[in-house]
């Protein structure tokens, strides 16, 4: 199947406007979420001592802000704020510009110095991609080993390497570069709707019958999404790889570069949770 140049662009401009703006919006509510948990955190400390609720006060724009942070939320009384299309919307128009650009024609997904595959191998590979690798991530997060998170990372960290060194073994480097980017925001994008607004739902369901929510979801769901402010860096470094074709997926060994961005990108993420 192949589109038109004109529609081709059109549907490359339309998706990519919507992906980049989800996107800001969704990792700017990720960051800002876990800027409020480390203060609140810190201030809590303090509330301790004092028997003061934990508070964090804000400027912005015209107005003074102050947040305060409740394990039990007063659902009777109150108005709860869920924040979830915007992941949607950006996995969405995500997944619609990876058939727009690579799965339409194939042109950008194939490259016959790298392998001569059909475009149906091809695209079946970036299927199973984003399919068994969120399996494989979910599993061991639920498994024993995710208890560990500096031996999640590094068991994630070389199962990672083994699949950028295997994508550019089979897809263009191009291509292998931005699956890997898809994946990530496919594990982000699940993590929230099948892991994180799962647990919240049960835990209101529980408050809503009288019964005390069970914090160990609690603390799935947060780990959750801290482990996607880890991969919301590397995919921005994928997003715009493509602009700098000699020094990422060009280079004669794109997946030792496309390694150490996303080893650059979790520690730029680490330093940031703590800004």
């Amino acid at each position: 199947m192949t589109l038109s140049p004109t529609l081709s662009e059109w549907l490359n401009l339309i998706a990519r406007w919507v992906h980049v703006f989800a996107g800001i919006m969704w990792v700017g509510t990720t960051y800002y979420f876990t800027w409020l948990d480390a203060r609140l955190s810190e201030a809590e400390k303090t509330a301790h001592a004092t028997g003061v609720p934990a508070q964090i006060w804000m400027v912005h724009s015209g107005g003074f802000y102050v947040v305060e942070k409740r394990k039990v939320p007063d659902i009777a009384s109150r108005t709860l704020h869920w924040f979830r299309f915007e992941a949607l919307t950006t996995w969405l128009s995500g997944l619609a510009l990876l058939v727009i650009v690579y799965y339409i024609g194939g042109g950008v997904l194939i490259d016959r110095d790298v392998a001569d595959i059909s475009l149906k191998s091809a695209i079946g590979i970036g299927v199973g991609v984003l399919i068994v690798g969120w399996i494989v991530y979910d599993l061991l997060v639920i498994s024993p080993l995710g208890r560990s998170e500096a031996a999640f990372a590094v068991v994630a960290y070389i199962l990672i390497v083994a699949m950028a060194f295997s994508l550019t073994r089979v897809l263009s480097g191009r291509a292998a570069y931005i699956h890997v980017g898809a994946l990530f925001g496919t594990i982000m994008a699940a993590n929230v709707w099948m892991r994180i607004l799962p647990a919240q739902r049960r835990m209101i369901a529980a408050l809503k019958e009288g019964r005390e929510p069970d914090q160990a979801l609690s603390a799935q769901a947060k780990l959750r999404s801290k482990q996607n402010t880890f991969m919301a860096v590397p995919v921005v470094l994928i997003m715009i790889s493509n602009h700098f074709p000699s020094a990422t997926y060009g280079d004669r060994y794109n997946w030792i570069v496309l390694s150490i961005l996303i080893l650059i990108g979790w520690i730029a993420a680490k330093f940031i949770r703590r800004a």
